[in-house]
């Protein structure tokens, strides 16, 4: 009972309530199921991405959320693939290690980590038409849905598993901290909550418990770095989530809504609305 109490109130305040709110205003506009679609390439000006109203929308596109990403200079996974039409797609080319993800949608749902034909996220075995066949009944469900097939990218150690998580909460170029999620699964895990020192702070959010304190990546600042230069054309609060490899840091991507504002503990949800008041005040 006590949890279920601590849950709801966690659940409730001002910065649930924005992030709800915003999740409410992208998503219930007439054209929100287009601008889902709507493609750009890291050739288009900066002025043709912000058009429109809400424009950040577009980048809840993986595949759009690649190029914006390039443009500003973050490393990326490699690109096998592209596409929609996945008779296409040859698998005797990709790797023993891959990643196949949708254009469109959140968490880990439909969404292939591939080790020597191993699911990391489901841990089973997959030969190459069973995951051909799941993604065609994906892509039959959704208008405009692709799917990109991206190199598997290895820790700093060179290891292959599932990645760590680092996660920036960006205000237009200041980061109020970073979320480090050490995953056992894809929906478990612990983690622990950082400033820009690398100095822990108390947990910002609840969703994952504390266990152990990771070591500090060898390219900490270059996320750092990274997450200032793509959160101020991205002009409204956002998280951008990186990952640590061999070749550095290597962007995720954007989260407009996270967590869709649950699980934020009291010192979270103060220090996240102090940041937005000051350096995004009246943004949505």
């Amino acid at each position: 009972m006590f949890n279920k109490i601590l849950t709801a109130l966690r659940d409730r305040g001002e910065f649930p309530d924005r992030i709800r709110n915003r999740n409410r205003v992208f998503w219930s506009a007439p054209d929100a199921k287009q601008i889902k679609i709507v493609k750009h390439t890291k050739e288009d000006p900066l002025s043709k991405w912000q058009e429109g109203e809400n424009w950040q929308r577009k980048l809840s596109n993986k595949g759009n959320s690649r190029e914006f990403a390039e443009m500003f200079g973050a490393k990326l996974p490699d690109l096998y693939w592209r596409g929609s039409d996945v008779d296409n797609l040859d698998f005797t080319t990709l790797p023993a290690n891959y990643v196949i993800r949708p254009t469109i949608g959140f968490g880990s749902n439909q969404v292939f980590v591939m080790k020597n034909g191993t699911n990391l996220f489901d841990y089973k075995h997959y030969e190459p038409e069973e995951i051909r066949a799941a993604l065609k009944t994906m892509i039959s469900k959704r208008e405009g849905l692709e799917v990109l097939v991206e190199e598997f990218l290895p820790n700093e150690n060179g290891e292959y598993g599932i990645q760590t998580d680092y996660k920036f909460y960006c205000y237009k170029g200041e980061i109020a901290c970073c979320w480090v999620i050490n995953r056992e699964s894809p929906k478990s895990g612990n983690a622990t909550y950082y400033d820009l020192n690398w100095n822990k702070i108390k947990m910002v959010n609840a969703t994952y418990p504390h266990k152990y304190d990771p070591v500090k990546p060898k390219c900490y600042q270059e996320m750092i770095d990274q997450a200032r230069k793509l959160s101020i054309p991205y002009d409204i609060f956002v998280r951008i989530d990186f990952y640590a490899t061999p070749k550095g840091a290597v962007f995720g991507e954007f989260t407009p809504t996270p967590s869709m504002g649950k699980m934020y503990t009291s010192f979270g949800k103060k220090l996240l609305l102090d940041y937005w008041d000051k350096y995004c005040p009246g943004q949505i």
